[in-house]
């Protein structure tokens, strides 16, 4: 593929890869992405937290100068995501990728989120604190 010019249409929506902890998602992921040209986005629920890079086997550094990574360590963990931040931010994230000419890779084993992405989410209106 690289090199050549590729039509939207010619591109895969999205390839997902899910599964339990510590099943290779992560290297399946990566060997993916520089196979086909991909882009990771991570669809794991703790992943997205910049403090917990260790703690949740966010893929290295050097992994994600290999190919481009996103949604990796995007929020504090003093910043809850959920499943409709997800879904927004994945969406938005495959958009550019596509637009890149790349296939986006959705990397990760929190279900509910996948679920949210594929299927959509009900819209709810956010609880006032005092509730």
């Amino acid at each position: 593929m690289a090199g050549q010019a590729v039509a939207d249409d010619d591109l895969p929506r999205a390839v997902i890869v899910a599964g339990p902890t510590a099943s290779g998602k992560s290297a399946l992921a990566l060997a993916l992405a520089e196979r086909v040209g991909g882009t990771v986005i991570n669809a794991d629920s703790m992943q997205v937290y910049r403090e917990l890079r260790i703690l949740t086997a966010r893929p290295t550094p050097q992994d994600e100068a290999r190919v481009p990574h996103l949604l990796y360590g995007v929020r504090s963990a003093a910043e809850p995501a959920d499943a409709a931040w997800f879904r927004t931010a994945a969406l938005a994230a495959m958009a550019e990728v596509r637009a890149a000419g790349r296939t986006p890779i959705l990397c990760g084993g929190t279900g509910m989120w996948l679920d949210a992405l594929v299927r959509g989410i009900a819209a709810i209106p956010p609880v006032p604190t005092a509730v």
